[in-house]
């Protein structure tokens, strides 16, 4: 459910996008009309209302979803504030200077925040991150806790680095569908390839 639940930006703009992109004309007119003071110079065009739109979709379901968990008294993970915080600055650069290189940045520095925390969770304070997210449902050795950790160092190095591909390697709509099913696709791959790897280690400790 939590999985789903962090899913929810990425999915709405997924959506804006392609029903903006589906009539451009309408979508340039209708973003123009509603959110033109948000834009400099007041006026959308076709060509850049489909990611404007999106942009300010992703924007609108991450305050929802913060809004959503302060209702219900939860608690705000950091990293969700941090990704608030990215898509409001480098989502209204985008809608401003109607420019999407400033949200196509987005996902690249939250994986590059996480990986940096991560890292300097174990480097400079001597404390696993990870464990510290998930040690209540795990007994590992240290060496195991310190090998993960570094597996999700580079697991966020290589994304931000992925991202950053696509999106300047080919189109905004194809950055779009690999923002949603190849960002999360590999995700859970990775996810599946630790599970491997911890099953030997939870295994051995059992035995």
């Amino acid at each position: 459910m939590k999985f789903l639940f962090d899913l929810f930006p990425i999915v709405f703009f997924f959506i804006a996008f392609k029903v903006a992109e589906g009539q451009p004309d309408a979508a340039a007119a209708f973003a123009s009309q509603h959110f033109g003071f948000l834009v400099s110079g007041g006026t959308v065009g076709p060509n850049e209302a489909p990611v404007l739109l999106a942009t300010l979709a992703v924007i609108l379901a991450t305050f929802a979803q913060i809004g959503w968990l302060l209702a219900r008294g939860k608690k705000i993970d950091t990293m969700l504030w941090v990704s608030l915080g990215l898509v409001t600055v480098l989502g209204g650069a985008t809608v401003w200077f109607h420019n999407e290189t400033f949200i196509k940045w987005k996902p690249s520095v939250l994986y590059w925040v996480m990986g940096t925390a991560f890292w300097l969770s174990q480097a400079v304070f001597r404390r696993n991150l990870l464990q510290l997210m998930i040690g209540q449902q795990l007994e590992l050795p240290p060496p195991v806790w310190r090998n993960l950790n570094f597996m999700w160092i580079a697991f966020f190095a290589f994304m931000g680095l992925l991202n950053l591909y696509v999106a300047y390697s080919y189109s905004t709509d194809t950055w779009v569908n690999f923002k949603l099913f190849g960002g999360v696709g590999l995700m859970l791959l990775f996810t599946l390839l630790q599970g491997l790897y911890l099953s030997r280690h939870i295994k051995a400790e059992d035995e």
